[in-house]
């Protein structure tokens, strides 16, 4: 097996043991909080990976479009909940397909995708699993009040094909306090109601650790923390050091003392920026600051490094948000204890629709 270091360039590497470890640790919280846990392939992408985590406890996946359900039920997944707002007869043809080999779930925070659903699943045999997405305080989609949950949560639930599943939202960061009084108040709602939840799901992996505080939360979406990230890293999720995903890049150019251009940019890294200074982080030169990224030239600053890259070096970097990179690329190296295990598709690279 050919060492990592002698991947063409740029490359994604994958450390398997890092994503065992991860997805383990995340598991585990779960399993010892009483929280199913719905793990997101956006972050992966990969078949293999879904599986996986299924392998390891989750009860199925969640994925943002019907592309990506589509991609990992071929690969072999029988529960599938798509958090997003369904919308045209395209999508909801495609979703009725799934519909009848898998156990799939969707989501909605309008009576006009509610609708759509409704007119087109109309077996009360078989009805399709809807839940309400409902804004906790992060500013996206969803009913802005309990009371709007509740009305929607009757109107899904008048209708003969479809079954109103419960609640899911997708919280803000650090507002655990402000998120479970939100749910717990639709909870208490519903139930007086005689609509009491059989699923509150909530996501995130900024938050994962701080979710069996909400005690309203039934289940949990972390995508992130399968490879985690250098945005993770900043919020205090995890470490440098358990990140399992690198973009593997040589360095082209050393125009100056302090300077190298290497053959990763925005195509590569994506351009998100976080709380740490600069693109990415260098694992070979944790001093050095990618100042720059242009379509394909990464630039960086070597000026606070005793020791610096020569020109031909390959370095791996630490992307700020490693759920982009999977999509830029169609192929990944997973890598066990330096060798290249294998090399394998991006199977849901692409599924945006």
């Amino acid at each position: 097996m050919p060492n990592w270091s002698d991947v063409d360039t740029p490359a994604i590497l994958i450390d398997l043991e890092k994503v065992s470890a991860n997805l383990l640790r995340v598991q585990g919280y779960a399993d010892a909080n009483g929280l199913t846990l719905r793990p997101h392939i956006k972050t992966h992408k990969l078949h293999r990976f879904a599986n996986l985590q299924v392998e390891f406890g989750a009860c199925g996946i969640t994925c943002q479009k019907v592309g990506e359900a589509e991609s990992m039920a071929a690969g072999g997944i029988q529960d599938i909940l798509i958090t997003y707002n369904l919308v045209g007869e395209a999508k909801l043809e495609r979703l009725a397909k799934l519909h009848e080999s898998i156990r799939v779930s969707v989501v909605t925070d309008n009576e006009t995708v509610a609708q759509g659903y409704a007119n087109k699943f109309q077996n009360p045999k078989h009805r399709l699993r809807v839940l309400v997405e409902c804004d906790t305080g992060a500013g996206r989609c969803g009913v802005q009040t309990p009371e709007e949950a509740l009305k929607l949560a009757r109107f899904i639930a008048e209708q003969p094909g479809l079954h109103f599943l419960g609640l899911m939202t997708y919280p803000p960061r650090n507002r655990v306090a402000e998120v479970d009084q939100w749910l717990e108040d639709a909870r208490k709602l519903l139930t007086e109601n005689h609509l009491a939840p059989e699923v509150i799901s909530s996501g995130g992996t900024p938050n994962y650790y701080q979710a069996a505080e909400v005690k309203a939360v039934t289940e949990h979406r972390p995508g992130t923390y399968i490879y985690c990230d250098r945005m993770m890293a900043s919020y205090g999720f995890g470490t440098l050091d358990d990140c399992a995903l690198t973009v593997l890049a040589t360095v082209v150019s050393r125009p100056t003392e302090n300077r190298a251009v290497v053959d990763t940019g925005s195509k590569s890294l994506g351009s998100d920026r976080c709380d740490a200074p600069g693109m990415g982080h260098l694992v070979e030169y944790p001093d050095a600051i990618i100042t720059t990224l242009n379509e394909e030239h990464g630039t960086i600053d070597l000026s606070a490094c005793v020791n610096k890259p020569a020109i031909g070096e390959k370095v791996r970097i630490i992307p700020n948000h490693v759920c982009l990179v999977s999509n830029l690329f169609d192929q990944v190296n997973l890598i066990r204890q330096d060798q290249v295990e294998a090399t394998v598709p991006v199977n849901a690279r692409g599924m945006v629709s």
